[in-house]
């Protein structure tokens, strides 16, 4: 259901029928956890004053159906729009617009309930019929949605059977599928009368009505030229209204003209710290620097099905491999300490990872001896290469274009020289690496990302699974039968419990193998200033999840105005 993105039949029941299909499988409604809304200093939350935030990119559509390539403006939809169910940083569902929902025995109808109040920003309800024509949109091949997301879309069958009530129906069991309801809804009052390819220059993309806890209010602008977008605090949410009355958000096309804007006072926040200011940021007294890991783990993967290099099919070589790098410093030296050392394809502080799972640590001289128990040795004629009956521990390593790859495929060269490994580098265009080398399977290892932005559920199955080495995203061929029991039951399975049983077990059966040497998870960098209190920021699925718990936050009384 998933793809790998690299640097990117209605059925109506009765009621009757519809309440014996909901199960144990209900949540009440909640909104995401809150931060901790005592402030840094102790200060009570109150309400009023306006947080400015640079963000880094240029306007396009305050559309959620139209935001996929632009991260800019997810972030402003995160303020105005509302979806089913959200996640919180653990990667669990909780309830949004959903007042509660069930799951049929078979694991495939899903029913949900829309709390009753719910509004548009215009103060029009809320119904089913409105995600009913959202996912209608997310199925056109005439808007730009992810090729996957709509085929996946093609194949659920949704219906109204009332207005607070909506149903999803699957072809087969999917536990994963909350993971693709965090989709912003859209009016059908407002938008029903346009065809799928009118949307992209209807009106109301710049005139956005949602029903999330900020409206739009109005465009900012200098000399024919969108400086930013108003919103205030929507007097009739669902949920608990914020205590920020306005955000602002004002665009800057880099991040050094944004921390400018910070240190003359034109802002508040920074949408995002990045290396080339983060010495800057810190040196700020009063900036506040928030961190928090994002849902992508650069990798070096192996084909384990190349017939020129039948050496990295043996166990030990990959582990000897992995012992060779110091990880740790590869992120200090190369990515200025941002990033976390990787243990495996699921991610830390989800509810699927295992914290006890053990990863090879750096020790070349440990590497040493697994590369002679494999048999290969330095030839007594001399030379620095392994050999073992003539074979030549070498091979080529692809690696994209660009900085910082260029830099991290040079460490991993220098590295597995010194144990006898010999390493030719090739930049490659990222695109020509995933297109033209890895699904043709015409590479012997690669210097990857492995991108799941907006994915929270792991579900590893489509690229580790063995169903997936012919035409699909296990790039690496890793042919392993255990691994894909766990991952083909762990997708069936709605129990939380057994499902981290499984993940558990394929981790461990992962960390053993090692089909890919996991390196780094890299982390995404926030600033605000230290009057804006009561946030959290906790690991991300997407930058925009940086607000969600900004209902929460408030600026300190003696700097909103309030005279509190």
């Amino acid at each position: 259901m998933k793809r790998l993105r690299w640097q990117i039949l209605i059925v109506i029941l009765a009621l009757a029928a519809i309440g014996i299909l909901l199960i144990s499988q209900q949540r009440a409604a909640q909104p995401p956890e809150a931060a901790d809304a005592t402030g840094e200093a102790g200060a009570q939350p109150v309400s009023g004053g306006v947080y400015t935030e640079g963000l880094i990119g240029a306007p396009g559509r305050l559309n959620p159906v139209l935001d996929f390539y632009n991260s800019t403006d997810r972030d402003v939809n995160r303020l105005l729009y509302s979806s089913l169910v959200r996640f919180d940083d653990r990667g669990l569902p909780v309830a949004d617009l959903a007042e509660s929902w069930g799951v049929s025995q078979d694991g495939t109808t899903y029913n949900f309930s829309i709390k009753a109040g719910a509004q548009w920003h215009d103060g029009e309800a809320v119904t089913s019929a409105d995600v009913a024509f959202t996912v209608d949109l997310l199925r056109s091949p005439n808007l730009p949605i992810p090729d996957d997301l709509r085929a996946f879309w093609e194949d659920v069958e949704i219906s109204a059977p009332n207005p607070q009530l909506v149903q999803f129906i699957l072809p087969e069991p999917f536990a994963p599928f909350l993971d693709y309801l965090t989709f912003g809804i859209l009016p059908e009052h407002l938008l029903g009368e346009f065809a799928p390819e009118e949307l992209a220059a209807a009106p109301f993309n710049l005139q956005p009505v949602g029903s999330g806890p900020y409206h739009f209010v109005q465009w900012l602008g200098e000399s024919d030229q969108i400086t930013g977008v108003v919103l205030a605090a929507f007097e009739d949410y669902y949920a608990p209204k914020a205590f920020i009355d306005q955000i602002v958000f004002r665009y800057f096309s880099d991040p050094a003209a944004a921390l400018e804007a910070y240190r003359n006072g034109e802002i508040m926040g920074i949408s995002e710290i990045t290396p080339e200011i983060l010495a800057g940021a810190l040196a700020e007294p009063n900036l506040n620097v928030y961190t928090g890991r994002l849902p992508q783990m650069t990798l070096v993967l192996f084909n384990l099905d190349d017939p020129g290099a039948a050496f990295l099919q043996v166990q030990e070589v990959r582990q000897a491999l992995m012992a060779a790098l110091n990880r740790q410093r590869m992120i200090d030296t190369l990515l200025g300490g941002q990033g976390i050392v990787a243990n495996g394809p699921i991610f830390p502080g989800t509810w699927a990872y295992y914290d006890g799972l053990k990863s090879l640590e750096y020790d070349p001289a440990a590497a040493v001896e697994l590369l002679k128990g494999a048999e290969f040795v330095i030839p007594a004629a001399g030379g620095t290469v392994r050999e073992k009956e003539g074979v030549r521990l070498a091979f080529t390593l692809l690696h994209p274009e660009g900085e910082p790859y260029t830099s991290m495929a040079q460490f991993i060269q220098q590295s597995w020289a010194q144990i006898g490994v010999e390493v030719t580098l090739e930049a490659v265009p990222y695109d020509t690496l995933i297109e033209n080398k890895l699904t043709r399977g015409d590479y012997t290892a690669a210097l990857v990302d492995l991108n799941l932005f907006r994915s929270p559920d792991p579900d590893p199955y489509p690229f580790w699974h063995q169903a997936q080495m012919s035409g699909g995203q296990n790039y690496a061929h890793w042919d392993d039968r255990p691994a894909s029991e766990y991952l083909e039951q762990a997708r069936i399975t709605l129990d939380l419990a057994e499902r981290t049983r499984l993940y558990r077990n394929f981790q461990i059966r992962f960390s053993l193998e090692l089909p890919a040497l996991p390196l780094y998870y890299p982390v995404y960098t926030y600033a605000v200033d230290s009057q804006v209190q009561g946030l959290s920021m906790g690991p991300l699925f997407d930058a925009s999840d940086r607000f969600a718990t900004l209902v929460s936050w408030f600026i300190a009384p003696e700097q909103n105005g309030t005279g509190e």
